[in-house]
């Protein structure tokens, strides 16, 4: 009986570290989105005022 609580116990272990690693790499893919996003919204401020200078050209 011992022998298969051990397997239990470790199995559950296995289980708790993927579901953490699982849960970091959601969070990063999450913080990857709202950095692009925001470096878009960036860009498009910046794209505003270059046309306004080419137009002056």
């Amino acid at each position: 009986m011992d022998k298969i609580n051990q397997v239990l116990e470790s199995k559950n272990q296995v289980t708790k570290k993927r579901a953490a690693s699982t849960t970091r790499r959601k969070w990063r893919e999450i913080e990857s989105l709202r950095d692009r996003f925001q470096l878009e919204k960036d860009l498009r401020m910046y794209e505003d005022s270059l046309e306004h200078m080419l137009d002056e050209f």
